[in-house]
């Protein structure tokens, strides 16, 4: 532990200003990365999330120090952990194209949040430290995720006359170790002949060639057609 915060880790009027405003600052910093890239919840947030939890921490040291209450100091804080996940559900959405946006925003709601509770237990250090890391995080190891490969999913329409082309796609995609992540059948008629359509959603565990599997699925008997959706 660093020597300088021994003397303010006790329960002084001092030492609840200075707690509260470690918070207020550490919230700030990380709530500005979020504001800069503007996303749902931004500084006034974050330090909102920090004091409040900050506070927490204090109340309940002061329950038990203060006043004597038979409390658990670490209840208050447990409980505003559990309150956190429902801030930072309100930041996660769903796009129209089924993308998740906002799980970055919620898991740093809630560690802006836990650093805060470490500040008002007078652990200066962790805090700050906290602090530091979520700004790696969300800042500079943004960019490396950027730069990560990721083979996104593929969606085709796949025309066909009999259950056997159907069964004959979904064994050559288990060759290529294409997981069916969705597939959505249904029956029409064009004149005397049956068709059926069904809707794939392909989520690749290695890189493909898209044309060339296309071609392959066309080749098979009873397939009508095979177009990306």
């Amino acid at each position: 532990m660093i020597p300088a915060f021994n003397g303010l880790r006790n329960i002084t009027l001092l030492t609840v200003l200075l707690r509260i405003l470690i918070a207020c600052l550490c919230g700030c910093l990380i709530g500005l990365e979020r504001s800069a890239k503007n996303r749902p919840a931004g500084f006034r947030t974050h330090m909102l999330v920090c004091i409040g939890a900050c506070t927490a921490t204090l109340t309940g040291h002061y329950l038990y120090l203060n006043l004597g209450m038979p409390a658990d100091v670490t209840r208050i804080g447990a409980q505003v952990i559990t309150g956190l996940g429902f801030i930072g559900a309100g930041t996660i959405l769903v796009t129209q194209k089924g993308s998740v946006k906002g799980l970055t925003t919620a898991a740093g709601l809630w560690a802006s949040g836990v650093a805060g509770l470490a500040i008002g237990a007078g652990f200066y250090e962790g805090g700050l430290i906290a602090t530091v890391m979520i700004l790696l995080v969300e800042g500079l190891f943004a960019r490396a995720n950027k730069r990560i490969r990721r083979l996104t999913e593929q969606k085709i329409i796949l025309h066909y006359t009999n259950r056997e082309a159907l069964d004959n796609v979904l064994s050559y995609c288990q060759d290529l170790r294409i997981v069916i992540t969705a597939l959505q059948i249904s029956g029409a008629s064009q004149d005397t002949d049956a068709v059926y359509s069904a809707f794939l959603s392909l989520q690749p565990h290695t890189d493909f060639d898209r044309e060339v599997v296309l071609d392959h699925i066309r080749a098979f008997q009873g397939v009508i057609s095979a177009e990306v959706s």
